[in-house]
């Protein structure tokens, strides 16, 4: 496979239509949600870094559990504040959602960005109580698929209750083809030591999710993290990789039905 090939093949935008919006619609209804919502706590540190932050919302009754919803962008771009309103579907189930961020490629690694994250969940573990559902969509599925190995268990493992990669990156070889990689930096003991798949999970409840309209790579990623972990693994008909994560705004969505399960 040529760079243009390797590019083409993990390229969303232009393979959807009117793809290149999509970014500025988050980000408006995000912040329409951020101002309407009362009960929230914005960039609440969990370590040193300006990345290291985390935003949490809160229900208007006493939380189940909590929600935490980890951002794609292929570790280079996005900010928990372009997906403020995905908390929607968790707070009307009667959760609290987190959204953690963390510093972005070049400035970190992958496996960095991996430790930062587990990181903001024992911040996070430590001020809520009840069962984590931890979500991902992309990248940040790679981030939700990695915290379910066992190489990752920690003292807030034990509250995992169910993980749900979305559309998750689970092979990070592939991407070494890439120009990304000129910014991520993945050499191939990154690559093995990285990859969900290469790993043993941990005795917590996974579904992998992707949209049926997605990029083949998606699909062949999703399929092959599915296969290696003997876990649940559901293709969203219809679905592109952008719109596959509008079910986190619906409680009663198949999506957050499958989360909270």
């Amino acid at each position: 496979m040529t760079r243009e090939q390797a590019d083409d093949a993990y390229a969303n935008s232009k393979h959807i239509p009117d793809g290149e919006a999509y970014l500025a619609r988050w980000e408006a209804t995000a912040q329409v949600f951020r101002d309407h919502h009362r009960l929230k706590e914005l960039n609440v540190p969990y370590g040193p870094d300006a990345r290291q932050t985390y935003d949490i919302f809160h229900p208007e009754r006493l939380a189940k559990g909590t929600v935490v919803f980890l951002h794609g962008g292929y570790w280079m771009a996005g900010a928990p504040g372009m997906f403020s309103h995905l908390a929607t579907g968790a707070l009307g189930a009667g959760f609290a959602c987190a959204m953690p961020g963390y510093t972005l490629a070049p400035e970190a690694r992958i496996g960095d960005i991996v430790h930062e994250v587990a990181m903001a969940l024992e911040a996070i573990a430590r001020c809520t109580a009840g069962p984590i559902y931890l979500v991902g969509h992309s990248a940040g599925g790679h981030l939700a698929a990695r915290m379910a190995c066992v190489d990752m268990m920690a003292e807030w493992s034990v509250r995992l209750a169910r993980i749900v990669p979305i559309s998750p990156l689970s092979d990070l070889e592939p991407l070494r083809a890439t120009s990304m990689n000129d910014t991520l930096r993945i050499d191939a003991k990154e690559a093995r030591a990285e990859s969900p798949v290469h790993h043993v999970p941990q005795e917590v409840p996974v579904t992998v999710w992707v949209g049926g309209a997605e990029r083949p790579a998606f699909l062949q990623q999703a399929h092959a993290l599915a296969k290696a972990w003997g876990c649940g693994h559901v293709v969203e008909p219809e679905r592109h990789h952008f719109d596959v994560i509008e079910g986190l705004e619906r409680p009663d969505s198949a999506l957050m039905q499958t989360l909270l399960a």
